[in-house]
């Protein structure tokens, strides 16, 4: 690792530490791991049974990352991507391959604690084949400025008896603008489970629009968000799910606190096309429940504290 490389690595590892990253992990030949900031490939490992494979692309990086046939990993695997400068691009363009019957779970952290005018853009295919199952979980680390967009696009097929889930947390600083559009596709006895926890102040400005289609018979998808917004920010909010298959079942389940004069808009879509499928869908959009604030305020929080409580419950 020559010089330069060494300190924008150590530096990245420093915010990957702050976000609640495993930075061991990201050294230990036990795990597989990647390390990306802006389109460099600071550090990458792969195992026996998962393969990464990337190369350089205008902007970004092109990663594919196999898991391969029968290999039930006992360790997560490690994702940093980041943007350590105040401007600039990053495209990641993601290829993940679960094979049949493996078992992975994936721990990414996007770290922009510097950003002004910083994009960020992920576009991912993500295939899991029969009886294959990936863990997916995101967690965002912003600044303080709001000068970040985040657009992450997935689209994932599951096949028979496959389990595809996933989780976008933004867990410090400004959202900035962030829109996300995740498409998954079920096949026979096939679930999934995607969650998105947020929380926006100033005028952040979010857009979420996920998808489960329930190709298969017997198949399962729940759609779960959890929005707070503070100030001047915005939500748009699309949970859709759609049963084409027998027996199937989906959920769309979206709450939203908004304080100040913030904006939430949620749409769940639930669209049934085999009498014999079942879809349902549940929203609510409302303010901080007064009553849980004034017994916070009794045991000596300030209305600041009380309602930091309050959103870290719901988005907990």
């Amino acid at each position: 690792m020559d010089e330069i490389i060494k300190k924008e690595y150590e530096s990245l590892v420093k915010y990957y530490e702050a976000s609640g990253g495993n930075s061991h992990a990201l050294i230990s030949k036990e795990y597989a791991s990647m390390v990306i900031n802006g389109d460099k490939v600071l550090a990458k490992n792969s195992t026996e049974g998962i393969i990464i494979e990337t190369e350089r692309i205008e902007n970004g990086v092109y990663a594919r990352i196999t898991v391969k046939r029968g290999y039930k990993a006992k360790n997560p695997v490690h994702l940093c991507f980041g943007m350590l400068p105040r401007e600039g691009k990053q495209i990641i363009k993601s290829e993940i391959v679960a094979e049949e019957d493996s078992a992975v779970r994936f721990i990414a952290h996007c770290i922009f604690p510097n950003a002004l005018r910083i994009e960020h853009i992920m576009d991912s295919q993500i295939i899991v084949e029969r009886n294959a199952k990936i863990e997916y979980e995101e967690t965002h680390f912003h600044g303080k400025s709001g000068g970040v967009k985040v657009i992450p696009k997935t689209v994932a097929r599951v096949k028979e008896g496959g389990e595809y889930n996933s989780s976008f947390l933004l867990k410090s600083g400004r959202a900035g603008y962030i829109d996300i559009d995740y498409e998954v596709h079920l096949e026979k006895n096939a679930k999934s489970m995607l969650i998105t926890k947020i929380y926006a102040r100033e005028d952040d400005e979010i857009h979420t629009n996920e998808s489960i289609i329930l190709e298969g018979a017997h198949s399962s998808g729940v759609i779960k968000t959890r929005m707070a917004l503070r100030n001047r920010a915005k939500s748009f909010v699309i949970g859709k799910t759609v049963g084409l298959g027998e027996y199937s079942k989906g959920h769309v389940d979206c709450t939203e606190i908004i304080m100040d004069d913030a904006e939430a808009e949620a749409s769940p879509i639930v669209i049934g096309k085999n009498p014999k499928a079942k879809v349902t869908h549940e929203a609510a959009i409302g303010s901080v429940d007064k009553k849980q604030l004034i017994t916070l305020m009794t045991r000596g929080l300030t209305e600041e504290e009380a309602i930091d409580v309050i959103v870290s419950g719901l988005l907990k």
